[in-house]
């Protein structure tokens, strides 16, 4: 159904880009910008990201250091880590030398960004009071310094991807003063649904012992006789079925994007039931797969349950086959969008999100500081924009072992 020339996502992304980041960018083309950075978040570029951000993990967990309980927020720690890490990832590290510097500096970036990530969605819908705007000016100007082009430029391990990018708005002749907003849009583009996915995925498996056992012994079996100090293989993290339904189940229950298109010719728009509908040249069509097929009775029994082997079949074989009124779907849950704008990163963001799961298996002894809590509410109004943050934290302990974990 997704003709090109019939509709299409750019008109509808920039708008949010202007609305929510101030970023108006000349002659912008999403689809020639997606198809060059795609180059450097998947295929070959991919390994390189996950060893760059395996080290970064390790950094910034092993910042934690002593064998004391500590409290904290499952989902500040959490997003905490995997922004910073994924920021130090793709942007560049602050010192070929320091690692303090790295972690200073990646924690004030972090601080920043919450800062703004928490005003974003009143952003992106003009519901900011004047009092809500004046405060997110103001933090988007510290981030706007942080991320300053000259100063990525001098960055070590920079990415190829953030490289690709710069020299991408410098070809445009965009503004420096406009390539400072473009990267804050992108620092959100790729961070922003990582951390809350993680915080979900482990709230799941710290609620459900039978899961979290499930994927620690598959872990323990995939990593015996490795050595974890260095790296894992893109081919271990493939081979975390276990892992991967229960990612795929987190995903399914919290991500909950838009899928909007803007109509540019009329066109037939034909439903599973068969209804069909005329869309007009200038209408907008918004899909919520979030409703259906996420959350369809039909498709996936007890949909607000966590199943952590929902997409495993009885001989831990990857499941694929689910079924509605007889027929075979083709999608059964659409975290990552759909069609020609499906996220480019997406293969990125699972790695890393597996990752840090095992890091902190391995590296951890944590458990909820209430485990009888029920699960936290929804953040309603993150509806359309990606994996759903929580209203509230939810508190956790955790120590480093005193060694890790014996494979």
């Amino acid at each position: 159904m997704e003709s090109p020339d019939k509709l299409d996502f750019g008109k509808y992304a920039k708008i949010l880009m202007e609305r929510m980041f101030d970023v108006r960018l000349p002659d912008y083309d999403a689809a020639m910008e997606r198809r060059m950075l795609k180059t450097h978040l998947q295929h070959q570029s991919l390994q390189q990201l996950t060893s760059a951000m395996f080290h970064h993990l390790s950094s910034v967990l092993s910042s934690t250091s002593g064998t004391t309980w500590r409290e904290d927020g499952l989902l500040h720690f959490s997003y905490g880590v995997m922004l910073r890490s994924g920021y130090l990832t793709l942007f560049g590290s602050e010192s070929a030398q320091d690692r303090e510097d790295d972690l200073r500096h990646s924690l004030n970036v972090y601080d920043q960004f919450r800062k703004v990530d928490r005003l974003l969605m009143k952003s992106a819908r003009g519901q900011l009071s004047s009092v809500e705007k004046k405060e997110l000016n103001s933090v988007k100007e510290k981030l706007w310094e942080l991320l300053d082009p000259d100063r990525l430029c001098r960055k070590p391990s920079r990415s190829k991807w953030l490289e690709s990018y710069q020299r991408h708005l410098q070809e445009l002749g965009v503004t420096m003063t406009m390539q400072r907003r473009a990267l804050l849009l992108q620092l959100w583009a790729t961070q922003g649904n990582s951390g809350p996915a993680a915080f979900w995925l482990l709230l799941f498996l710290l609620k459900d012992p039978k899961a979290m056992a499930a994927v620690r012994a598959e872990l323990e079996n995939l990593l015996r006789g490795h050595d974890m100090r260095y790296m894992i293989s893109q081919e271990t993290l493939d081979c975390a079925i276990v892992l991967n339904s229960a990612l795929e189940e987190s995903l399914r229950l919290t991500a909950a994007p838009f899928v909007t298109r803007e109509v540019l010719a009329e066109l037939s728009l034909k439903l599973a039931d068969g209804r069909q509908y005329t869309l007009r040249r200038g209408d907008r069509l918004c899909l919520f797969p979030y409703v259906s097929p996420q959350m369809d009775p039909e498709i996936h029994q007890e949909p607000q349950m966590f199943q952590y082997d929902r997409f495993l079949n009885v001989d831990s074989s990857e499941k694929i086959d689910f079924f509605k009124a007889g027929r075979r779907l083709k999608h059964i849950s659409m975290p990552w969008g759909a069609g020609r704008n499906i996220c480019i990163g997406r293969f990125h963001a699972i790695n890393s999100i597996k990752l840090f799961v095992w890091l902190m298996i391995l590296n951890f002894e944590f458990e909820l500081k209430n485990p009888q809590e029920t699960l936290p509410e929804f953040d309603r109004s993150r509806y359309g924009f990606g994996v759903i943050q929580p209203v509230g934290d939810v508190f956790f302990r955790y120590r480093r072992r005193y060694e890790q974990i014996s494979i």
